[in-house]
């Protein structure tokens, strides 16, 4: 027996049918919603000025800015972790068990 099934994207703002999914970002945080044409072109007005008025940011700057942002000097965790006899690497992510660590000590 064959079955047949359908997929309706609808909009999260009014739920009407036939929605896309946008991702944006905001405040080094990234979002993602399911748009009608309309409301796609809302978004796409309200935010136009100040895409025009910004700056692109590549992906490694924003997260060393969301990192900055957050106040935690990365080299100070390295150092703190290799004083406290935890293995870590000298670059690449830092895992989160020892970012948890730092920050319970701190």
């Amino acid at each position: 027996m064959a079955e047949k099934v359908s997929v309706i994207t609808t909009d999260d703002i009014d739920g009407s049918p036939n929605a896309v999914s946008v991702t944006f970002g905001f405040d080094g945080l990234v979002y993602e919603i399911d748009l009608s044409e309309q409301h796609r072109a809302d978004l796409d007005r309200a935010v136009a000025p100040y895409i025009a008025a910004g700056r692109r940011v590549s992906r490694s700057r924003r997260r060393s800015t969301a990192q900055r942002a957050a106040g935690i000097d990365r080299g100070l965790v390295r150092q703190w972790a290799r004083d406290n006899g935890l293995e870590v690497s000298g670059r690449g992510r830092i895992s989160a068990e020892i970012m948890r660590k730092y920050e319970e000590a701190h």
